[in-house]
């Protein structure tokens, strides 16, 4: 149970179709200072109605509306009066419940593309008449339902918005999600705001308010113990959850064996005299150690760790006394990436998949409907220290998730070190907060090299530096040429058993941030 989430009255519910950017939806509603919310495309009519939206959002997603096993919302939804904008595939199931038709496009149409507004309605308020929008489709709506007009058209795309306007029901074939389509945020305002209805109320400010209300509520007179590993969101946790209870919070630091370079003595720094509170820190680094042994699957690790995080909290608890409560820093894309909604499980994070069935306590997770950005705001609302709601991003399983396959002393070693060096180097170069995330990875594998005259077999440390605002989406960094030549000279020289360095150019999708 987490009852301490403060959900807000106003609402818009993304019914997630499969897409890819269903959180980037959700995230781009926020910003409009409206809460969304991502549940799966098909939620009952009926508990739809319970949750009292204000309006819904289809998602797009990678199906046809005619294939076996599509994604489809219960017809319900269309009789309860409550406004609906569907996007790509969105627009294209709508038209398909209504009774209109959807066909093979015969040009698919991916990319950049001009959008001209035929007809003005709500959804088009303070936007120019021609505006450059981003479609990714193969099928179209051929044919609209009773009762819908066409909107928008591009050059191959007959309806590319499309509205009953008396029943406050639109769709849009391209994504006004996506940074491609320049206007998309004010589309978007249009929906939740004058469509819908909703005014500008979710705000941190407001969250944090309500947060301490929900935690109060759900703790009442009893003890709670915090899993504090030291990084933003359990930190803005810890405090939140301070403000709130006060005394009856007992954080617990478990160090692990898999931590940074530092990292324990900054935590007890940080958080040992912080606003009285209490810091009890466990030094566990031969039970996880010897649970990890010969393990090399990312997903047992992430189960293993999980279940002596717990384990390490109930021995704490038996020593510190009766704690009836765990509060985690489990955040919005945690969720969503242990496989929540339509999501598929990208990876079961320590503090969601990786929770063994049996706890023993109730779970306290005020943040979970947070995404990292709202975090750090969060945290500036509580008078966090800079240094603390801007440090590194830290996984909990730690390095566990960035030394691939088995671990061993020796090539944890080789992570730490390396990891050491990147982060001096970038912050002698002033880029901490020009990079949202960065550390190196351990690959499985060796080369052959060259170090003084004679032949070398040893293994390539991978640098990964991401930008994103929302850990939900990212693009690698671009870093200085000479900043990585550095970099790359300092790790191969210093680090014992590292003979060469790679740069990681991936995006999120399709790949993660960590490598496991």
């Amino acid at each position: 149970m987490t009852g301490s989430q403060p959900v807000p009255s106003q609402r818009i519910l993304v019914l997630d179709c499969g897409a890819q950017y269903s959180q980037l939806i959700a995230r781009k509603v926020r910003e409009q200072q409206v809460y969304a919310e991502i549940v799966p495309c098909d939620l009952p009519a009926a508990e739809i109605a319970r949750r009292q939206p204000a309006g819904l959002i289809l998602s797009g997603g990678p199906a046809s509306v005619y294939e076996d096993g599509a994604p489809a919302c219960d017809p319900g939804i269309w009789q309860l009066g409550v406004p609906v904008l569907g996007i790509c595939y969105g627009l294209q199931l709508l038209a398909h419940q209504l009774g209109g038709e959807v066909r093979g496009g015969g040009r698919r149409e991916y990319g950049a593309a001009a959008l001209t507004w035929q007809t003005p309605s709500p959804l088009s308020g303070d936007l120019p008449p021609t505006m450059d929008c981003w479609m990714s489709h193969g099928d179209a709506v051929q044919r609209l339902p009773a009762g819908f007009a066409v909107l928008a058209t591009t050059a191959s795309c007959g309806v590319a918005a499309a509205g009953d306007v008396a029943r406050r029901l639109y769709g849009v074939q391209f994504h006004p999600e996506v940074t491609h389509t320049p206007q998309g945020s004010q589309l978007l305002a249009n929906f939740v705001h004058q469509v819908c209805g909703c005014d500008a109320s979710w705000t941190m400010g407001n969250f944090v308010e309500r947060a301490v209300a929900g935690i109060r509520a759900q703790v009442g007179t009893g003890r709670v113990l915090c899993a504090l590993s030291g990084g933003v969101d359990s930190a803005v946790m810890a405090a939140l959850v301070h403000r709130a209870i006060g005394q009856q919070l007992t954080c617990v630091f478990v160090d692990h064996g898999l931590l940074r370079a530092g990292e324990r003595d900054d935590v007890e720094r940080a958080f040992g005299g912080y606003a009285g509170l209490e810091l009890i820190v466990v030094d566990a680094t031969e039970r996880f150690m010897t649970a990890l042994a010969g393990v090399d699957d990312p997903e047992r690790k992430r189960k293993i760790i999980g279940a002596e995080f717990i384990n390490t909290f109930r021995d704490a608890q038996r020593q510190a006394g009766e704690f009836g409560f765990l509060a985690q820093g489990t955040i919005y894309p945690d969720v969503i990436e242990s496989g929540s909604s339509k999501a598929a499980t990208i990876k079961s994070h320590h503090n969601v998949g990786g929770l063994p069935a049996e706890l023993g306590f109730e779970l306290v997770e005020p943040l979970r409907l947070l995404f990292k950005d709202e975090v750090r705001r969060v945290g500036e609302e509580l008078g966090l220290p800079t240094s603390l709601v801007w440090r590194q991003p830290f996984p909990g399983p730690g390095l566990a998730v960035r030394v691939l396959g088995d671990l061993t002393a020796e090539r944890i070693r080789m992570v730490r070190e390396s990891d050491a060096i990147l982060r001096a180097e970038v912050a002698a170069a002033g880029l901490e907060r020009q990079i949202s995330q960065y550390f190196t990875v351990l690959a499985p594998v060796r080369s052959v090299g060259v170090m003084g005259d004679a032949r070398t077999y040893a293994h390539p440390i991978i640098i990964r530096a991401v930008v994103t605002d929302d850990f939900m989406t990212a693009r690698p960094a671009r870093l200085p040429h000479e900043l990585l030549e550095r970099i790359a000279t300092r790790i191969v020289n210093e680090v014992r058993g590292i003979n060469r360095c790679l740069f990681d150019y991936s995006s999120k999708p399709p790949a993660t941030i960590e490598w496991e």
